[in-house]
């Protein structure tokens, strides 16, 4: 259906929708792009001001991802009219925080009549048309940085399955409001050959988009390497797996080598995330200095060197 719609071309177009990239890129000037996304969701937390936090920080993570800043957002509600308005103002109490923080400016937005609750932001932000990041483009030699624990999905459901501990609620739902507004600060002093953030399709599916980008290569992940919200990996191994997961490793097969690695393990790498950190691929001798100011910068979550890029070989993908 999708492959029906007319197709779109402006010379100004500097990123649309053929690379499946984190958000539009419009050239504006020479000095100035415009970078447009959008994106909502029904709750994933039971609170409403956190359910809104997290909603913001989700949409404006695009904008990071693309080395931009956000600068102006509107709302985008669901709501239904039995619930109590005052829900309502929670949430959006919480989203503008979140905006607040950004250093952007909400300006209105739209709602519907919905049978259960929705919440998001249309965001736009500015950036430089010659240093926009793109989720393709890394080259070998290239290590890869991921600033924000995995996870979250599989917490959510043992959540729902009354089997999560506090613990691992507490550090799930910081890691989900946290912006990335840190990490992309810290990252844009640097070289960033590719990024995007990790979100519905998992680590290994949005790192299949970075490997079979524009450069084509393959890309080694470390799997003991890779900072997992406390309690994630129990829940995987009972079994207390989102069926995105599941989608997941489906759009992996073939693609994907993580021979001898256990299933728990590759199942935390295919959870779906919501609102998850920035990927990036930075030059080798540049690494370290990353992490090191990213951890001086005041991270408020974990974040490591979880790969390195290789040229293409057989599989997109080797986990170790």
């Amino acid at each position: 259906m999708l492959g029906k719609l007319p197709k779109f071309y402006d010379e100004n177009l500097l990123v649309g929708i053929d690379t499946a990239d984190d958000a539009a890129v419009y050239r504006i000037t020479d000095e100035i792009a415009m970078i447009q996304t959008v994106d909502f969701f029904t709750p994933i937390v039971d609170d409403p001001y956190l359910f809104g936090q997290i909603g913001a920080a989700n949409a404006l993570s695009d904008v990071y991802a693309m080395g931009g800043v956000p600068k102006v957002a509107l709302n985008i509600v669901g709501f239904p009219n039995c619930l109590d308005p005052s829900i309502l103002g929670e949430i959006l109490r919480g989203g503008a925080d979140k905006v607040k923080e950004a250093d952007a400016v909400l300006v209105g937005g739209h709602s519907v009549q919905n049978d259960e609750p929705q919440y998001g932001l249309c965001v736009s932000g500015f950036v430089h048309p010659d240093r926009i990041w793109k989720n393709y483009g890394a080259e070998p030699g290239d290590m890869l940085i991921l600033t924000k624990p995995v996870g979250n999905g599989l917490v959510n459901t043992a959540v729902k399955a009354d089997m999560a501990s506090e613990e691992s609620v507490e550090e799930a739902v910081n890691a989900m409001k946290s912006l990335n507004k840190t990490a992309a600060e810290v990252l844009l002093r640097y070289t960033v050959h590719a990024c995007t953030d990790i979100t519905g399709f998992g680590l290994l599916g949005h790192a299949l988009e970075m490997a079979d980008g524009g450069k084509d290569v393959t890309l080694e992940i470390f799997s003991r390497q890779v900072p997992v919200i406390h309690g994630a990996a129990d829940y995987a191994k009972m079994g207390l797996v989102p069926a995105g997961a599941y989608r997941n490793r489906g759009y992996g097969i073939g693609r994907v080598k993580a021979e001898g690695v256990p299933e728990y393990m590759t199942d935390i790498l295919y959870d779906p995330q919501t609102s998850g950190g920035l990927l990036a691929s930075v030059p080798a001798e540049e690494a370290q200095q990353v992490m090191s100011d990213l951890r001086a910068a005041g991270l408020e979550t974990r974040c490591a060197v979880i790969g390195r890029v290789l040229p293409r070989g057989e599989h997109s993908i080797i986990v170790m």
